[in-house]
């Protein structure tokens, strides 16, 4: 085995030495035979592995390979060259090959060597030569990317060292090979040059040696070294186009990465798609009709057609059976533990249809219950400044037959009963056929259940009508509005504040980690959403929060210094001609609240008796009594104070609006229109 080794080892400097003794030492023409053979097998061979490969680097020596087969061609016809000019005879495979190609005929036979030289010089080897560069290039401008992908890969702990070393040799070693294959082809560029001027040679010395030192007649001169000369050029230059040939697959073949051969891959990808198959089948029978002799392109279009309806078959089978696979690979899963965080998670918005309100969620009523929906999210958008999450429809057999519930967050936070066959009848004068009293889900309010054929009277007799569909996104409205607070997550602050970011991020660096964390800011967002205040203007509440936040991160205070920075946006809604109707507290009231507000580490909170919260609220109620009809209600009270009386007061009037004196903009009057007495 060691001498065996030894053997295969010294093979190559062997030969290499004598293609070098070659080049000075004549060699007779039988053993010029045998070696002309072995370079031909020895090309066949090299054009065959650099087709049945299937990566580039598994004929990383091919670049040596290509100069040891150069060197020894160069020998070669410096031999026959020799036996040509000294002889008249070069022994009998180059006879053989230049009798084929001439075939009697001297001209037809220079023109097809030629041909030959021309292709595989202006054609395979330039082609593999600018292949060559480009690759060269590239590979060695990814060199950079592709290690320090390897090491962040490795830094990140999905690959271990072993294989990081492994990537970087591999890396290496396609830097190397396609370098040394962009200076490799120079040597089959310089190959053909030299093989053509060889052949000038041989035919020029040829002929002036056998008129003037054989003293042969021209005829024979012409005939006898041109047919040597042709045989000796396609001895050498047939292995060149091979090698040549080769090259240019080895180094075409990056963009190859199924890990197939290069046949495999040729075949796969060519009957890919049948279609081509049959439309290249109609283009056959086509050139038939015009013309052409019918038997070769009906055999091919018939076999075309046979090719792709077979190829669809398989394709067809082996997707079915892919998604067998696939759902027992689901179903496999679906018994594992991980199947089961699948539901630890709730959505945010749900709304649940009972089994009568399914249609109202399919087909076109479906396409219009979503248009709802997108103009909802619109309208809450525009509204309060949340960009609502989807909302998630589906049925629950749990409910009644026409109920529907909707839940955010998993609780349920409203509920009602639609009557999908009618319309719903708020308000005027009714006195309909039929009419079915109830009550309006979502503002309590009588209404009835009418016809559609009763629609019109209705509207005529002052009612308002909607349909089923709209009753229901109205209430997802108001449950929407009334706990905005609790959709608002995290993850949605950090959207709304990159969108601040790209036009305001001078306030967002200063705010954002350095004086507030997100969640901070989040909770101080939520305390306006839960009194429905509108947080669409985010450059004015996060410069409020950044010049509050340098003296305390109290979310209470903070919010306060907020609602006083976008107080006109507060009031609006409740200012008529410049006028603000308010109840007032009264010095009493305020001193006995401020004087239980206490603070604590976790925050601050009301701490009154309840005997005196109730008689606050008592004397509330009386004064919410005497507020006109058609005003909104308001509470003025100190900013000190203003959140905690909120808090006492929000179970008893949910949506009673209480501002602050700070909150007030100086052009706008206060009309008092009672006192909230202890």
């Amino acid at each position: 085995m060691n001498r065996l080794g030894l053997y295969r080892e010294a093979f190559v400097p062997v030969a290499l030495v004598i293609a070098v003794l070659m080049l000075v030492i004549p060699v007779p023409a039988w053993i010029l035979d045998v070696f002309l053979m072995l370079n031909m097998a020895l090309a066949i061979t090299i054009l065959v592995t650099t087709m049945f490969i299937q990566r580039v680097l598994d004929f990383s020596v091919f670049p040596s390979l290509l100069l040891l087969t150069t060197v020894f061609r160069m020998a070669l016809e410096v031999t026959a060259t020799r036996l040509i000019l000294l002889q008249g005879n070069a022994g009998n495979v180059i006879e053989t090959f230049g009798q084929l190609v001439v075939g009697g005929n001297l001209v037809v036979g220079l023109i097809i060597f030629v041909i030959l030289i021309v292709i595989q010089f202006m054609v395979i080897t330039r082609g593999a030569e600018r292949v060559s560069e480009v690759a060269a290039r590239f590979t060695l401008d990814a060199m950079p990317g592709k290690q320090m992908a390897i090491d962040a890969e490795l830094n990140a702990g999905m690959i271990k060292e072993a294989e990081a070393r492994r990537r970087r040799r591999e890396v290496e070693e396609e830097a190397d090979f396609y370098g040394a294959m962009d200076g490799a082809s120079k040597f089959v560029r310089g190959d053909a040059i030299a093989g053509i001027i060889i052949v000038v040679i041989n035919i020029v010395g040829g002929f002036v040696i056998g008129l003037v030192n054989r003293h042969l007649d021209l005829n024979t001169a012409i005939n006898t070294y041109t047919i040597l000369t042709v045989g000796e050029g396609l001895t050498t230059q047939i292995p060149a186009l091979l090698l040549s040939t080769a090259a240019g697959i080895l180094v075409t073949r990056s963009g190859v990465g199924s890990g197939a051969n290069l046949g495999s891959d040729v075949l796969t990808q060519l009957t890919a798609l049948p279609k081509v198959l049959y439309i290249a089948s109609i283009g056959l029978f086509l050139l038939a009709l015009m013309g052409m002799p019918p038997l070769v392109p009906v055999l091919l279009g018939g076999g075309g057609i046979y090719l792709g309806w077979q190829l669809e078959r398989r394709q067809a089978a082996e997707k079915a059976r892919a998604e067998r696979e696939e759902a027992e690979r689901r179903r496999e899963a679906e018994k594992g533990p991980e199947a089961a965080l699948n539901l630890i998670g709730v959505d945010t918005i749900e709304l649940e249809l009972g089994v009568g309100l399914v249609p109202l969620a399919g087909g076109r009523a479906g396409q219009d219950l979503r248009d709802r929906i997108t103009a909802l999210r619109r309208q809450i958008a525009a509204e309060l400044g949340l960009v609502l999450p989807s909302v998630r429809v589906r049925d629950n057999l749990e409910l009644g037959l026409n109920q529907y519930r909707i839940r955010i967050r998993g609780g349920e936070v409203a509920s009602g009963e639609l009557r999908p066959d009618r319309f719903l009848a708020m308000g005027g004068t009714l006195e309909l056929e039929g009419a079915i009293p109830t009550q309006d889900p979502v503002f309590g309010v009588p209404a009835f259940w009418i016809r559609a054929d009763q629609r019109d009277r209705a509207e005529l007799a002052g009612a308002t009508v909607i349909d089923a569909g709209a009753v229901m996104v109205t209430h997802l409205a108001e449950a929407v509005r009334a706990h905005a607070w609790e959709i608002l997550g995290r993850e949605d602050v950090k959207r709304l504040i990159d969108h601040v970011k790209q036009t305001h991020p001078v306030v967002v660096q200063e705010l954002i980690p350095d004086l507030l964390h997100l969640g901070e800011v989040q909770r101080v967002l939520a305390n306006l959403l839960r009194e429905r205040v509108s947080i669409r203007d985010m450059p004015t509440i996060l410069e409020a929060l950044a010049d509050r936040a340098r003296a305390t991160r109290d979310i209470e205070l903070l919010t306060e210094a907020v609602r006083q920075a976008i107080g006109r946006t507060i009031i609006r809604p409740y200012v008529t001609q410049g006028v603000l109707n308010a109840l007032v507290l009264s010095p009493e009231v305020e001193a006995e609240i401020k004087g239980a507000i206490e603070r604590t580490d976790s925050g601050s909170y009301l701490n009154l008796d309840p005997r005196r919260a109730q008689s606050i609220l008592t004397n509330l109620r009386e004064a919410l009594k005497q507020v006109p009809a058609g005003l909104k209600p308001v509470v003025l009270a100190s900013p000190w104070i203003r959140l905690y009386f909120k808090r006492l007061t929000e179970r008893l009037v949910r949506d009673l609006a209480v501002v602050s004196y700070a909150e007030i903009a100086p052009e706008v009057s206060v009309k008092t229109l009672g006192v909230i007495q202890p």
